[in-house]
């Protein structure tokens, strides 16, 4: 059900907001047919949280683990500079960890989260004369402060499983997870990158050597490596502030990524 005909019809802010609105209307006059029939995007934006949180964190941490520990073995990784392997780790951490998921074939489930309405958030607010906060992060780079809690909505979870289930349905073997890391790994778009041009030589390696094996493998499925790279396309739409709120944030708390991901990374994994 649409989230606005969930709340009681009898509630103060209803009654203004519906005042108002016939207000707006033409005298003698409706709103036009089927205005209401419009889809409605309440659906998506339910906050959620993971049904069962420790079994799932604990998976996540496992793979984020494994994830890690592939790239320090990736040995023209560790010919790069420390500065740009920090930049790529912390660029890739999440689309790498949704490609581990995957390939675990780790299974998780959400629930409907309770979250403050839009009027008790700005009441809050203005009680402690700061501004409204924002309805979500701003496009970019994801923000991993402890102050802005940001709960996975019912939309970008259902992108991460969306993916997930691609990637299931193309039975992707453990050389073609290998290759389609590497190509995540590498890329040499990122700002503050030394070593651009070597970068951008590995990402196209490892996208030859993907193509080379599915041609060898897989003779008689001529689109298989262009189906491969529509699953790469897919983790674009993967905000990694959504994955450290799911997966991380339950057992973890206000974790800061960049800080974890370092100390991970120096670390022998």
């Amino acid at each position: 059900r649409c989230c606005a005909e969930s709340r009681r019809h009898s509630s103060i802010l209803y009654n203004i907001l519906r005042s108002e609105e016939r207000a707006a209307w033409p005298a003698g006059q409706g709103p036009r047919r089927g205005q209401a029939s419009r889809g409605c995007p309440c659906g998506s934006r339910r906050r959620v949280a993971l049904r069962s949180p420790q079994v799932a964190c604990k998976a996540a941490s496992a793979v984020l683990v494994k994830t890690l520990r592939f790239v320090q073995n990736v040995p023209c990784f560790q010919e790069l500079p420390l500065d740009d392997q920090v930049v790529l780790v912390r660029s890739c951490w999440a689309p790498l960890l949704v490609l581990g998921l995957a390939q675990e074939r780790v299974h998780f489930e959400t629930v409907e989260s309770a979250e403050p309405s839009m009027l008790q958030r700005i009441l809050t607010t203005r009680r402690q004369g700061e501004q409204p906060p924002p309805r979500g992060p701003a496009l970019g780079r994801p923000h991993h402060g402890p102050g802005s809690p940001h709960p996975p909505s019912a939309g970008e979870i259902q992108a991460i499983k969306g993916f997930m289930a691609k990637c299931w349905s193309l039975d992707i073997s453990t050389k073609e997870y290998a290759y389609l890391k590497g190509t995540v790994l590498f890329n040499p778009d990122l700002p503050g990158l030394q070593c651009t041009q070597y970068i951008e030589g590995l990402q196209r390696e490892a996208q030859q050597a993907l193509n080379e094996h599915v041609r060898l493998i897989h003779r008689g499925d001529e689109a298989r490596f262009a189906k491969l790279n529509v699953v790469l396309s897919l983790l674009r739409s993967i905000n990694a502030n959504v994955i450290a709120e799911l997966f991380f944030r339950p057992i973890i708390g206000a974790v800061n990524m960049d800080d974890m991901l370092l100390e991970m990374l120096c670390a022998k994994l």
